[in-house]
């Protein structure tokens, strides 16, 4: 299946970018989005937030029909970038969240937020939401929760930087420990936002 962005660039997905460079962590560990799904799914079988994942509009192009049990997608679009990964509700505030890991290990790139997902959080801090990244630096296996309001400062005042250095997300964010249930406590660190 060929899915492709408004642009018509092509749309690599982050498991194949992972098959395609490899090193010595490859296998170590589960991905951030899987750690974050199962966390959700925790939260919500007990009851503390309800959280999920946002699905991505997609416009289907193309399915070929080899038989009827077995229709496949071949072709199909992004209808529209995206805005932030996750949304959701805790305490009875709305909750919105990016999340992104990186393999760099002294910063954390601009390049990997959009300037739509930017302007996104800006708006949901507008309203009264709660909004912040989970960056997790993946060579270390450091992740932390970094605040919208911090993170937007960057973007905007820092605009000769390409990134965040590392030690900013260590002093200013919120380390979010690995754990068995749930899998990464990140209701913690927003209870310190709150």
């Amino acid at each position: 299946m060929t899915l492709r962005y408004p642009g018509g660039k092509k749309y690599v997905s982050p498991s194949k970018q992972a098959n395609q460079s490899t090193n010595m962590f490859a296998n170590r560990g589960m991905s951030l989005e899987e750690d974050l799904n199962a966390t959700n799914q925790f939260y919500i079988e007990t009851g503390r937030a309800v959280i999920h994942k946002k699905p991505t509009p997609v416009q289907v192009v193309h399915v070929d029909y080899p038989r009827r049990s077995a229709a496949k997608i071949t072709e199909a679009y992004f209808k529209q970038p995206s805005t932030t990964d996750y949304n959701g509700i805790y305490r009875g505030k709305y909750i919105d969240f990016e999340a992104k890991e990186t393999k760099n290990k002294t910063s954390f790139p601009f390049g990997n937020i959009h300037s739509h997902q930017v302007e996104h959080m800006q708006s949901v801090l507008q309203h009264g939401g709660i909004a912040f990244l989970i960056i997790r630096f993946s060579l270390s296996n450091e992740t932390y929760l970094y605040d919208a309001a911090a993170f937007i400062t960057w973007y905007f005042e820092q605009s000769k930087r390409k990134s965040i250095p590392k030690s900013i997300i260590e002093n200013d964010g919120h380390v979010i420990r690995s754990g068995l249930t749930p899998r990464l406590d990140y209701l913690s660190a927003v209870d310190q936002l709150l």
